[in-house]
């Protein structure tokens, strides 16, 4: 009966182990046919899913970003003007999407802005992603 016990709790473990490996999985965003990466990107309770996008530099990207239903507050920003990628915008369930076109390589974070009087930022507590540009194809 242990044995029976112990090796049921370790495969729920593995199982809560290879969840959460798909939740850092990244995302490499297509180039479809009009020659734009199409990339949506959903805010919630402290994450970002997905929370490490992969586009192109010198490609346009369309970034569609909303949240989860929910009570609190999000925001999502992205702040780099060396690349041509500035946002900055509340986070609401009606999608809002933005358009740029990434002009150089490099990493770049976006991250939810709140933070309630006395406890962590949502960006501390995890509410962060990044977007990878890579170079032209």
């Amino acid at each position: 009966m242990k044995a029976t016990t112990a090796v049921l709790l370790m495969a729920l473990a593995m199982g809560a182990g290879l969840a959460r490996a798909d939740d850092d999985t990244p995302v490499r965003v297509p180039v479809d046919a009009d020659g734009v990466q199409r990339v949506a990107i959903v805010g919630g309770s402290y994450f970002f899913r997905p929370k490490h996008v992969i586009v192109h530099a010198q490609l346009p990207v369309e970034l569609t970003v909303s949240a989860e239903p929910g009570i609190v507050p999000h925001s999502f920003e992205i702040d780099a003007p060396q690349a041509g990628i500035a946002i900055h915008t509340e986070l609401g369930t009606t999608p809002k999407t933005f358009r740029f076109t990434p002009t150089q390589p490099g990493r770049f974070a976006y991250y939810c802005t709140h933070r309630l009087l006395f406890f962590k930022s949502h960006r501390e507590r995890g509410m962060e992603g990044v977007l990878d540009v890579e170079a032209a194809p």
